[in-house]
């Protein structure tokens, strides 16, 4: 399967001034780190909320969380604070089914790519989508993109070490579901909104 037009995912959003950027550029999807106190980015629920009321209709909001309380996520995604939950602990298939009990709300599962084997892994995954990373999200390093040569053709986002530069050949090439950008579109560990629109533009660009 392969999408009409590759979408684009903004993530780590923590500031007023970021959404005024991303609000400007529209990408497809936004990220918020929410309750991972070990990540700069990170987010209570209280400025999740203030954030989430100044977002455009037209980005869908998604939570990011690590090995996250269920309720805590099933609330939100209920509650319409966020439309999507991404995963980037160690949750298991087991939690993946807790939490569909709880939601019917889309899953994300990131996995880190190494290896054959880890994306052997995020292939049976039963989350509506998954997002393949290298090593710890938003470090900006990229996985051996050659290994999705081996992909079943599942949807995914690709996530790390991309730009604006070298998004045009990564989406001709492996065709993912989306791309996903943090640290890339950042200035001293700041949202740019030079690169965001970049970016965007970048992935808008690009005719399959």
């Amino acid at each position: 399967m392969k999408a009409e037009r590759t979408r684009i995912k903004i993530c780590g959003l923590s500031r007023t001034e970021d959404i005024s950027y991303v609000n400007e550029a529209q990408p497809d999807f936004c990220g918020f780190v929410i309750e991972v106190p070990a990540s700069r980015r990170n987010v209570t629920v209280t400025q999740l909320a203030r954030l989430r009321q100044r977002l455009s209709e037209q980005s869908c909001p998604v939570g990011v969380f690590v090995n996250t309380e269920l309720k805590l996520i099933a609330k939100l995604l209920n509650d319409g604070v966020i439309d999507a939950a991404q995963l980037h602990g160690n949750e298991d298939e087991a939690y993946i089914a807790r939490l569909r009990e709880m939601t019917d709300k889309p899953l994300v599962k990131a996995f880190s790519i190494q290896n054959l084997s880890d994306l052997e892994e995020a292939e049976k995954s039963s989350a509506d989508l998954v997002l393949l990373d290298h090593g710890k999200g938003g470090t900006g390093a990229s996985f051996d993109w050659e290994l999705l040569r081996h992909w079943k053709n599942r949807p995914y986002i690709l996530a790390g070490g991309l730009s604006a530069e070298n998004i045009p050949e990564a989406v001709r090439k492996y065709h993912p579901y989306a791309v996903d950008l943090s640290s890339s579109v950042e200035t001293e560990g700041r949202k740019d909104r030079q690169k965001i629109l970049a970016a965007v533009a970048a992935v808008r660009s690009i005719t399959l």
